[in-house]
């Protein structure tokens, strides 16, 4: 399985000005093997531009949706992708040609029906993927720790800031550390991604201050092989 990360940022860039940098962050989306695009924001066409990559989204053939707000999801990418969005219940799975997919309730109160996503190929690698979100809510607690996954990755958005109100929906750096102290029977890897511009400094502090944990950030342009 390849992730490919094609936006780890909040809602807060300005993705008017998009760089070619790794401290620049567009809004968060992640491509699987080149056919499954979690997240059709406003900018994945635009990361496939800057990048030199003009053919990476002709092959996508599955689209799924962690929540409705802008910064994970675009009509306009939608219509230009012309593959229709793959809906998802609470604690339904789906099949998708290459996939089983598993949405979670996600901790994320001003979205309407978030989830977090569990998805599985057909050689049994296994990801999660929780973008936004806080704690994990009980039921999901639930179904993962039934399951064991090769990478875990999750919302990172507050970074270090202390008594930011943000957490009641958004995690941070230490909510991350302790849910990957308890998860760790469960999952061989983890990840952060969707880090808010205000509330970070640069990747390369992100990554020594996670390097402790075991925890990796991700970044634009990076690509994970499971």
């Amino acid at each position: 399985m390849k992730l490919h990360f094609l936006g780890t940022g909040a809602a807060d860039w300005d993705i008017t000005h998009p760089q070619k940098s790794v401290d620049y962050r567009r809004y968060s989306s992640l491509l699987i093997d080149d056919r499954l695009l979690v997240d059709p924001g406003p900018c994945v066409y635009e990361f496939a531009e800057t990048f030199g990559y003009p053919h990476l989204l002709d092959g996508v053939e599955t689209v799924v949706n962690t929540h409705r707000h802008g910064d994970h999801y675009s009509e306009k990418t939608l219509g230009r992708l012309g593959v229709p969005l793959m809906e998802i219940g609470d604690m339904e799975t789906v099949e998708a040609p290459h996939y089983s997919i598993t949405a979670l309730p996600a901790n994320h109160a001003t979205a309407l029906s978030p989830h977090a996503l569990v998805i599985e190929d057909r050689e049994g690698k296994r990801v999660f993927y929780g973008c936004d979100g806080a704690w994990l809510l009980y039921p999901t607690w639930r179904a993962v720790k039934q399951m064991h996954f090769d990478l875990m990755i999750f919302d990172c958005t507050i970074g270090d800031v202390p008594g930011d109100f943000r957490i009641f929906e958004h995690n941070s750096i230490a909510m991350v550390e302790l849910m990957c102290q308890t998860l760790r029977p469960y999952s061989d890897r983890f990840m952060v991604s969707h880090m808010a511009r205000t509330l970070h400094t640069d990747h390369e502090t992100l990554r020594r201050r996670l390097e402790p944990s075991g925890i990796v950030p991700a970044h634009d342009d990076m690509v994970v092989e499971l």
